[in-house]
């Protein structure tokens, strides 16, 4: 037992020759120093660490406004498109129904026929309501990947002169559970973002209109 003592005693004493050391090695070289140098007021000047709103930016972004109201559009003309299959579907399957309370048919073959024809429909109905969901899925990985890729190239643009080492995304506070407002630049990326895109198209036309 008294050997540990011993031991412990030498391994402090060590370790604050070592800590002394290595401060007292910096401060008699202060060139080997690393040295960060921040502007006033930059909001790095804690840490060079920046984040970003995503859903305050996907709102803002003229490019994220005219690819929404594409995609709002290729939604609308499917929804009409299946609308107005699904009309005719239940046209066809009432007026079968209606003859065939008035034994309309004059043969069973012929009422089973027009029933086999009215289950086509509908199974081309269920197809069309499926490749469109297929379609409509790809449009959103499209327009996904193009905002993506357009804010990533961006933001190397952005960053030449801010000179952040860390730049993370935060959606409604999921990613980051806290942070001081300093640290938040999606006002200043979203202005950057719309100066170098331009104005929103469909922001434009609608103002025409």
């Amino acid at each position: 037992m008294k050997n540990n003592y011993v031991i412990s005693g030498i391994l402090a004493v060590a370790l604050i020759l070592l800590y002394i050391l290595h401060f007292t090695s910096k401060t008699n070289n202060p060139g080997d120093q690393v040295r960060y140098e921040f502007a006033p007021g930059d909001s790095s000047i804690a840490f060079p660490i920046a984040y970003i709103n995503v859903d305050s930016l996907l709102i803002n972004y003229n490019l994220a406004k005219d690819l929404r109201e594409a995609l709002m559009r290729i939604e609308e003309s499917s929804r009409a498109s299946l609308t107005q299959k699904e009309r005719q579907v239940q046209t066809a399957a009432q007026e079968f129904q209606r003859k065939i309370e008035n034994n309309a048919f004059l043969t069973q073959k012929r009422a089973e026929e027009e029933q086999r024809r009215i289950q086509k429909m509908g199974d081309e109905y269920q197809r069309m309501a499926q490749q469109l969901s297929n379609e409509l899925g790809l449009e959103q990985e499209k327009v996904h990947f193009q905002l993506s890729d357009s804010v990533s190239s961006a933001l190397k643009d952005f960053n030449k002169n801010k000179n952040y080492e860390v730049i993370l995304s935060n959606t409604a506070s999921d990613n980051i559970l806290f942070a001081h407002p300093k640290y938040d630049i999606t006002d200043e990326v979203i202005i950057f973002l719309n100066k170098r895109y331009g104005p929103a198209t469909a922001t434009s036309n609608n103002e025409k209109k």
